[in-house]
């Protein structure tokens, strides 16, 4: 196969990743944490019914798209492997894993890896790692999304991802970590979850975060598909439900209020908008400007707090 992807980055990175398969929904996905910034921009790579890549150790970023490429035009997990690595410059010094929409995986740790280094092919998985401060690191991970069976492939590697850490992770220890997540079918560009940590120095606990709040803006705009659908009942049941789900979130505390004062708890939604409105101005502009067609409620607002 030419090689159309010339541009290369390679730098030796200590890196621990998952990729994975969802039986029940046919997703895959991939998540990886590191000690170098801004991980997920290398690592991490999927698409919609073609599968999910991770590339690390001396990256060869180019490993992500050829690897879909390969899935695309029909090869396995395995076989994409093995196109990659048969011909590349410094194989033996790189690390890929692969899983393709069916739930084969397949992983290629070179022998010039960094200590520790090495990967676990497990059941719609692959964990690998390198400069691990142990070489337990990855069979942790693959015990840890085994045993997590049930959950969303989003918690499943946030589990692998947890355990690995607990294993030792990164020697050099913590910067950036990152998930992404696609459905069975659908747009190259269509996403479940694509989250990233940059830089920070719990990069997990970060990512955990991040991920309970999209969570909470997914409840969100489905909110929003109920108020351009006409039914704002349903949407006010979503705006809450929201809320709830990330509470430290103020856009999600104004529309929460906004829907409790509609479904008849004026003095709780109420509460809610004078907290929005005090941690900032802007939100009381806001409401001036809601017409009743986006928030029912909006007027009646208005008027209790002297915004009218």
């Amino acid at each position: 196969m030419p090689d159309t992807y010339p541009r290369r980055r390679r730098a030796r990175r200590g890196t621990y990743s998952i990729v994975a398969y969802d039986p029940d929904a046919g997703a895959v996905g991939v998540a990886v944490q590191s000690h170098w910034f801004s991980v997920g921009a290398l690592v991490t790579w999927a698409e919609p019914g073609v599968g999910a890549v991770a590339t690390q150790a001396n990256v060869d970023v180019s490993f992500g798209p050829r690897a879909l490429e390969l899935l695309r035009g029909g090869a396995s997990a395995t076989d994409a492997i093995a196109q990659l690595t048969a011909d590349a410059e410094h194989a033996r010094t790189r690390q890929v894993a692969v899983i393709d929409a069916r739930g084969r995986a397949a992983a290629h740790t070179g022998d010039g890896c960094m200590a520790y280094a090495g990967h676990t092919i497990g059941a719609g998985h692959a964990c690998q790692a390198n400069i691990m401060d142990s070489e337990s690191v990855w069979d942790a991970m693959s015990q840890a999304f085994a045993a997590s069976a049930g959950q969303s492939l989003t918690r499943r590697l946030l589990a692998a991802l947890d355990a690995g850490e607990a294993a030792g992770g990164d020697v050099r220890g913590r910067q950036s970590a990152a998930i992404l997540v696609v459905p069975a079918q659908g747009e190259p560009w269509e996403r479940i979850v694509d989250l990233r940590v940059e830089d920070h120095p719990e990069p997990l606990q970060e990512l955990r975060r991040l991920v309970g709040l999209h969570d909470a803006y997914v409840l969100a705009g489905e909110g929003d598909w109920h108020v351009g659908e006409g039914d704002h009942a349903a949407a006010a049941r979503r705006y809450v439900e929201a809320y709830e789900t990330a509470p430290e979130c103020v856009e999600l505390e104004f529309w929460a209020g906004l829907s409790l004062i509609q479904a008849g708890e004026t003095d709780r939604g109420l509460h809610h908008l004078r907290a929005a409105i005090s941690k900032h101005a802007g939100w009381a502009e806001l409401l001036r400007r809601l017409e009743p067609d986006t928030a029912p409620a909006a007027r009646q607002a208005r008027e209790a707090l002297g915004l009218a």
